[in-house]
């Protein structure tokens, strides 16, 4: 990748073939039926679909990975485990709806209730677990509730552990897709619990409701919903070739519509889209200049991965500039921010990711000090 100095900026060519950052884009270029949806890339955090998804809507048996957000919480911080077993309630057996079908009074293991959950989408062993882990299930819907907002879903509430209709209890697609992006990468090691399509228990055998998990098309998760008022929904994600996608629907008419709107945007990411890295993690960007230093430049990196999700048509419109802040006056701590990147495209609006020093840069003596401003002086006064 070329750089090319410009007084103090350094600009990328726009038509390098792979580039890109981490930011935002607003690419509603798809017409959906859902009522609700939003897609989004959670490889780069680029969201390439939205309709209504700041909108509250009832979120149904979706309401279920936050319950699961709560109680893999659990067993990473020891409170709970997979072996445990917890009791079934009177509350919990006669709970209508979709059902793991347990058995009042009787004790089952913490695992065999995550699947009840997931793959049976069980009312009654999401109040088990819900009265194990808080007492009761208003308690736990409460502590559900705080637990989302320091998550960042601030326009979401709950008001029980299964998403049964109730006025109080909604939440936004684009926090549910966050609420996904947080399953995914702050509990791996019970993710799998989401591509399994079958679970038996009771002698009941139930197939996983997501219908995405039977279209070889990388599906491995996550939750369906559906209740009169919120129509039918799914969060759902994929990945393919290093990427993934986050996808909520809601609002849909049917089953049928469920799946097929669900696949075609889905398909629609991955085809039109593409994700192209730009600099890694403490890559060298550009050398900076230094005032006063033992050193007369600085390299400057960048603190994250960055990469860029864009429609694959529009890639060829990317502009990325450096901008420093430079000289930067010695001495210099490795990280101090010395100026921006700042990345530009087609649909992806315009984000500042902050410039590193890559390395320390020590002060020069009193001596040296003298020498170099002496220095600046005859260049400021040479014609």
């Amino acid at each position: 990748m070329k750089l090319v100095r410009c007084v103090w900026v350094v600009m990328v060519a726009a038509v390098v073939a792979a580039a890109g950052a981490v930011g935002p884009s607003r690419a509603a270029t798809l017409d959906t039926i859902a009522k609700q949806a939003v897609l989004v890339d959670i490889t780069s955090g680029t969201v390439l679909l939205e309709k209504n998804a700041d909108e509250r809507m009832p979120t149904s048996s979706m309401s279920k990975i936050m319950t699961m957000y709560m109680v893999f919480d659990a067993i990473k911080e020891g409170r709970l485990s997979l072996d445990d077993t917890l009791p079934v309630s009177e509350r919990a057996w006669r709970m209508q709806g979709s059902k793991m079908f347990t058995e009042l009074g009787n004790q089952i293991r913490v695992e065999d209730l995550i699947r009840g959950v997931i793959i049976q989408s069980g009312n009654d062993a999401s109040i088990v677990l819900a009265e194990g882990l808080a007492g009761t299930e208003e308690e736990f819907a409460t502590r559900m509730t705080k637990r989302a907002q320091e998550l960042g879903m601030n326009d979401s509430n709950f008001m029980n552990a299964t998403g049964w209709p109730d006025d109080d209890h909604y939440s936004t697609a684009h926090d549910l897709a966050l609420l996904a992006q947080h399953i995914i990468r702050d509990f791996p090691e019970f993710y799998h619990y989401y591509s399994e399509t079958e679970f038996t228990y009771h002698d009941i055998k139930q197939g996983n409701r997501n219908p995405l998990l039977y279209r070889n098309m990388g599906v491995d998760g996550l939750k369906t919903g559906h209740t009169e008022a919120a129509g039918y929904g799914l969060t759902a994600s994929a990945e393919r070739n290093g990427r993934r996608l986050v996808l909520v629907v809601n609002g849909l008419p049917d089953m049928q519509a469920r799946a097929d709107e669900s696949a075609r945007i889905i398909e629609w990411g991955f085809r039109e889209f593409d994700s192209y890295p730009l600099f890694r993690k403490g890559e060298q960007v550009e050398m900076a200049s230094v005032w006063m230093g033992k050193a007369a430049a600085v390299p400057v990196t960048v603190g994250e991965d960055l990469m860029v999700t864009m429609n694959r048509k529009e890639r060829d419109g990317l502009k990325v500039t450096a901008r420093l802040d430079e000289p930067v006056a010695a001495p210099v701590a490795s990280g101090t921010q010395v100026g921006v990147l700042v990345i530009e495209g087609p649909g992806i609006g315009t984000r500042e990711i902050p410039l590193l020093a890559a390395a320390d840069v020590e002060r020069l003596g009193p001596f040296g000090r003298i020498g170099a401003a002496a220095m600046h002086l005859l260049a400021g006064t040479s014609d």
